[in-house]
């Protein structure tokens, strides 16, 4: 049996399974957190059929489809099965149209049961934007500040291990918030990816007094916060966190360095990071920073990075939030920053539940 569901139905179900039946491509560039692909048609047959639809109308298209989708039903049938397991397959394309309509047809003449999304992805986003536009965040904001290298991701990572609520906002961003911030095995998200996994980590997180988040800029990478978030991080806790020049330092090689690339090519993408803010420094600074990159002598290279670039505009940035700062966390050790943020985030919560936010 088939039921098409709205998304506000849809978002407040729990035993079910996103089938995402648009192509690979459609679903490499966005889809619903935790959905899986089982695609109608590969890219090349979806844009087969989309060429015949505009050459030669809805029929001949659908005509096409048929034909390439019929060989393929069982195979179609049985992902379907092995994705969803004991949870009910709920189907969506990109409108809510004849490819999410096909899915739970084949479904229902296996006799089991299939939820359809109305609208498709298309309605998905809508919602989504929708609240994130219009959204108000309830909880308070612990906001961690420092200079780049402290460890403020590091941090946040284990205060998430600790059972701590956190916004990894760089981590849904795909980017780590700087003119190197796309360095190494990370992959940048596009603004509907980053929507998403925003919308539904803020959802997990609404009945918490607290939450941990790092001081980002409103634009992180190719993403950007929506504004109630940006007046949320003002309004928020800060809580600066304090660490030697040596071991920002390794912090960040440790950091950047870890699983890199192809050595050569990341060589050719710092140079490529340093030709973008070469502007900000002075010419005999340029020319020691490049001769770095090409010896891969990357210390000394993060070393004058922080002190003639990112520690000047960390702290003209940080001015206003001085006088707000009553927390200050200084460790060289990652762990110890973890255990200080996460034992104040407990005694906050023992204290009057944190008022509502904006």
């Amino acid at each position: 049996m088939v039921r098409d569901i709205d998304i506000k139905t849809a978002l407040d179900q729990n035993n079910i399974q996103w089938i995402d039946v648009r192509s690979p491509g459609e679903f490499l560039t966005a889809t619903i957190p935790g959905a899986i692909n089982v695609p109608l048609f590969n890219n090349e047959e979806r844009a087969r059929v989309g060429t015949v639809y505009k050459q030669k109308g809805r029929e001949e298209a659908i005509q096409l489809g048929m034909e390439l989708v019929s060989p393929k039903i069982p195979e179609l049938v049985r992902q379907v099965r092995e994705s969803s397991r004991d949870r009910t397959p709920l189907f969506f394309c990109w409108r809510g149209g004849m490819r999410s309509q096909a899915m739970a047809t084949f479904q229902d003449l296996m006799q089991l049961p299939a939820l359809r999304l109305t609208g498709g992805y298309r309605a998905y986003r809508q919602y989504i934007t929708s609240h994130l536009e219009h959204g108000r965040l309830q909880s308070k904001l612990i906001v961690l500040h420092g200079l780049t290298g402290v460890g403020k991701t590091a941090v946040l990572h284990g205060l998430e291990k600790c059972g701590a609520p956190v916004l990894d906002l760089e981590g849904m961003a795909g980017h780590r918030g700087s003119a190197f911030g796309d360095l190494g095995e990370i992959q940048p998200h596009n603004q509907r990816t980053f929507d998403s996994l925003l919308f539904h980590k803020l959802e997990r997180l609404k009945n918490e007094p607290y939450i941990f988040m790092e001081a980002e800029s409103k634009r992180i990478g190719r993403v950007q916060m929506p504004p109630f978030l940006v007046r949320a991080k003002e309004e928020g806790i800060p809580v600066l966190l304090e660490a030697s020049l040596s071991s920002r330092v390794q912090q960040i090689l440790d950091t950047y360095l870890e699983g890199p690339e192809d050595p050569e090519s990341f060589r050719g993408h710092v140079i490529g990071a340093i030709s973008r803010i070469e502007r900000k420094l002075s010419p005999d600074k340029r020319k020691q920073l490049y001769r770095l990159a090409e010896e891969r002598d990357y210390g000394p290279l993060v070393q004058i990075l922080l002190q003639s670039y990112y520690d000047p505009l960390y702290r003209h940035s940080q001015n206003r939030y001085q006088e707000k700062i009553r927390y200050r966390v200084i460790s060289d050790d990652i762990k110890e920053a973890v255990a200080a943020c996460h034992n104040l985030w407990l005694r906050l919560k023992k204290e009057k539940p944190a008022p509502s936010s904006v």
